[in-house]
């Protein structure tokens, strides 16, 4: 049976969390994924769209409909390169700036309620065997 398998628990414990995480998103303005690509500008500043492509392993056309949005909402703005005018950057806002750290105690408080009810030896042998997994190592 399908749901005896480690993919379906495994299956249902993300959709939870995810579901976990873009509730606790709203509240900031974000959908899920879009603070995946600010982080990558939290990270460093002024990439270009073709490198938060490669980064974030995602469709072109994501990265551009995430941009748009994040543009709309004030959290990022696209400015042409000094030295090479025809590349486009992606610069956060001060208020993307600034949802840095809300953003990063969402995700805190999510691996903690993810982790409760382990043992300490059991959270570091989890954290390493995910890691461990090979589609975990993509895009890191």
């Amino acid at each position: 049976m399908l749901d005896e398998t480690l993919t379906y628990a495994l299956i249902k414990v993300m959709k939870t969390h995810r579901n976990q995480l873009a509730a606790a998103l709203v509240p900031l303005g974000l959908h899920v994924g879009q603070e995946l690509l600010l982080n990558q500008l939290w990270r460093e500043d002024g990439l270009t769209q073709g490198e938060l492509i490669a980064r974030l392993g995602v469709e072109p056309p994501t990265v551009t409909k995430t941009l748009q949005r994040l543009e709309r909402a004030g959290l990022v703005y696209r400015a042409p390169d000094r030295e090479r005018p025809r590349v486009g950057r992606v610069h956060l806002t001060d208020a993307g700036k600034a949802l840095r750290r809300p953003v990063e105690e969402i995700w805190n408080r999510l691996d903690q309620d993810l982790l409760r009810g382990f043992t300490a030896e059991e959270r570091d042998l989890l954290t390493r065997l995910i890691r461990a997994m090979p589609h975990s190592r993509l895009h890191s």
